[in-house]
């Protein structure tokens, strides 16, 4: 069978491919990739079963406990990969559905984590502060990614299945660290929860007791949930196609070694931790994030123009990487962290029902099917168009992303400006809603 490229991130040199000592006979390679393993699936399977564990994981959330969920999905996260890489590899057993049941159940186990890790999050920490600690928090990715390679570094000299088995293990004595020592809420200990708006009342915890779980149709009925959630099915191919394809374009089209073109696409990721950083800081002085987001995707369409026609060098590509980063990949960072804790902490649930795993699981899962057509529709643009269409292609779902949010990023204005002027926005919903019976009345 051909040997064919897959893009994939990562940090170590191609010469570390030729250290394996065993290679699955008859079956596609990965190109670049730490170690030559099998995939018989492709990143856009992986984003579709990641869709499907998001929209579950973010509903089991909110039914059981996060904390249970979470460690559940670590520890089935670490056995899948332990499987993976290092069973599969001593007993020499390569088989393709064997490969893709597990491909299929990592996806779906790791995307738990994300919903009940925002959960967790926003039940300890209020609308005021949530934007600036999400968005320090959610470098925790790429800190992970850091951590994760300096560990395959060492150990992949004795043979790639050691780098499975050494941070599946990890991986899964960790989940015992998240099951016993975690807390998902403050009244755990005894905490009043944080406040959500200034005018809320000292009778949260009375009102969080007798919570329930939303249900999964009811939550995408909330203000705000489907704009987002369309508008990060935009954004997420654009953010993932710069992880999986960068790496690619910089080699290809520059001609820089693939090392280079690994560590030269870590400036991208740079640029969306700081943005989340400022971003949310910025916006947790604000009533809203949509007009934050807004601008910054406004920024990113010419920013990504620009960077279409960058010349090759290292020393401009990383700058204009960073800036690229900071206004495509922060607001990514933004409405799958800060914003989606907002949205499941809305004012209509009057802290009467759990909805933050769930609202969580709906915009990343719908992001993650965003991204999953991007893996099927990149390389195709790329083969018969050139690298130049895909640039183009990101600029349009930017834009995307953009006319998504303008509607609510109208209404909240709205809403600010009868909110300067003294007037209820809940008496101009409900004479609203009077008028309409009344004309129905008149009509019948």
């Amino acid at each position: 069978m051909e040997i064919v490229p897959v893009p994939l991130r990562t940090n170590l040199p191609m010469r570390s491919l030729q250290l394996n000592r065993r290679r699955p006979p008859s079956l596609p390679l990965l190109r670049r990739s730490p170690c030559p393993m099998v995939i018989p699936t492709s990143p856009s399977e992986d984003r579709t079963q990641a869709a499907r564990g998001l929209y579950i994981g973010g509903v089991l959330g909110d039914r059981y406990s996060p904390r249970v969920i979470l460690s559940i999905g670590v520890w089935l996260s670490a056995i899948v990969v332990f499987l993976f890489g290092y069973v599969t590899e001593v007993t020499q057993y390569y088989h393709t559905y064997v490969y893709f049941t597990l491909w299929v159940s990592g996806g779906l186990f790791q995307s738990v984590a994300w919903p009940t890790e925002i959960c967790i999050m926003g039940n300890w920490f209020g609308r005021g502060s949530r934007g600036l600690i999400m968005g320090v928090w959610s470098g925790c990715a790429s800190v992970g990614n850091i951590i994760g390679t300096l560990i395959t570094s060492a150990v992949i000299y004795e043979g790639y299945e050691f780098a499975f088995a050494v941070n599946s293990t990890i991986l899964f004595l960790f989940g015992f660290v998240i099951f016993f020592c975690l807390k998902a809420h403050p009244r755990e200990i005894g905490l009043a929860e944080p406040w959500e708006w200034e005018s809320e009342p000292n009778d949260v915890i009375e009102e969080s007791t007798t919570s329930r779980p939303i249900g999964f149709w009811r939550a995408w009925k909330l203000p705000g949930v489907i704009p987002y959630s369309f508008a990060y099915a935009c954004l997420k191919m654009v953010t993932y196609g710069f992880f999986f394809w960068l790496p690619f374009y910089l080699h290809k089209n520059f001609g820089w070694p693939e090392g280079d073109a690994d560590q030269l696409s870590t400036f991208f990721d740079v640029g969306g931790i700081v943005a989340a950083v400022v971003g949310g800081a910025l916006s947790d002085r604000l009533s809203s994030r949509t007009p934050v987001v807004v601008i910054m995707l406004v920024i990113a369409s010419f920013c990504l123009g620009i960077y279409s026609m960058v010349p090759g060098d290292f020393i401009i590509n990383a700058i204009a990487l960073t800036i690229v980063g900071f206004f495509v990949a922060g607001p990514a960072n933004m409405i799958s962290s800060s914003v989606s804790a907002d949205l499941g902490k809305a004012r209509e649930l009057r802290g009467s029902t759990d909805a933050l795993s769930t609202v969580t699981g709906i915009v990343d899962g719908t992001g993650s099917v965003g991204a999953a057509i991007g893996m099927l529709l990149i390389p195709a643009v790329q083969r018969t168009i050139g690298w130049s269409a895909v640039f183009y292609g990101f600029i349009l779902m930017v834009i995307g992303t953009t006319c998504c949010l303008l509607p609510l990023l109208y209404r909240e204005w709205q809403e600010y400006r009868r909110s300067t002027l003294g007037i209820d926005p809940e008496e101009v919903e409900n004479e609203a809603t009077e008028r309409q019976g009344l004309l129905h009345n008149q009509v019948a």
